[in-house]
């Protein structure tokens, strides 16, 4: 199955999500970029609000698409021990890497929300969106992250997603939601029509657009 756009993908995602639809304890949290065309259209579909939560991937220098692990909101940290071990990655290196994406997650915060506070998910059902899973080591650290702010339960949603990933996360969060689940299973990209990069731009914008989505209530 080929998605034509994030925005299709996110469509057809809502759709597996209508059990959460209309709650008002209920938010979607968005990984960007590419996640948050679909967690746009998730959060309007599902009637339920919708805010960014930032993370960056950690990669290997000279092989940036490989990852060695990812950093989220709050100093959370998660490392592909197996990976760091086998490519006798050093720490200072790690550390290194580290500084330079947190100075990036810091802007992408600042940039993105326009100086609004994020979303309180204490108490609160969190949908936590991206636009695949492959390693999930980005959606694993926002999953991690998330733990320490307490919401009532996270439901990791993704359009599609390597079969190997997609459960290994059931023992991960509460709820995991991998619409198609494709074997063999190579990258995110492959099923997508296109798949052209979400600008800061388009983040905005549609955050922007979001904004007159449903105002969050405690649980």
């Amino acid at each position: 199955m080929l998605f034509q756009d994030r925005f299709e993908a996110g469509r057809f995602l809502a759709s597996k999500l209508s059990h959460l639809a209309n709650r008002p304890d209920t938010v979607v949290l968005a990984l960007p970029r590419g996640g948050v065309p679909v967690g746009f259209e998730v959060a309007k579909a599902l009637n339920v609000p919708m805010d960014v939560f930032v993370v960056r991937k950690l990669g290997v220098p000279g092989y940036e698409e490989l990852a060695m692990g990812a950093i989220a909101s709050g100093g959370t940290r998660v490392l592909n021990e197996d990976l760091v071990r086998t490519a006798g990655i050093p720490d200072e290196v790690i550390d290194s890497v580290t500084a330079e994406e947190e100075r990036e997650l810091e802007r992408r915060e600042r940039d993105y929300r326009g100086g609004q506070p994020p979303i309180d998910v204490q108490g609160r059902t969190v949908i936590l969106v991206d636009d695949g899973l492959a390693t999930g080591s980005s959606m694993r650290v926002a999953a991690l992250a998330l733990k320490n702010k307490k919401p009532s339960q996270i439901v990791v949603a993704v359009p599609v997603a390597a079969p190997a990933t997609c459960a290994e996360f059931e023992s991960e969060v509460d709820q995991v939601i991998c619409a198609v689940t494709p074997e063999p299973f190579l990258a995110v990209g492959q099923w997508y029509r296109d798949f052209s990069q979400t600008s800061d731009e388009e983040v905005r914008d549609l955050l922007r657009r979001a904004a007159s989505f449903p105002t969050p209530r405690a649980a």
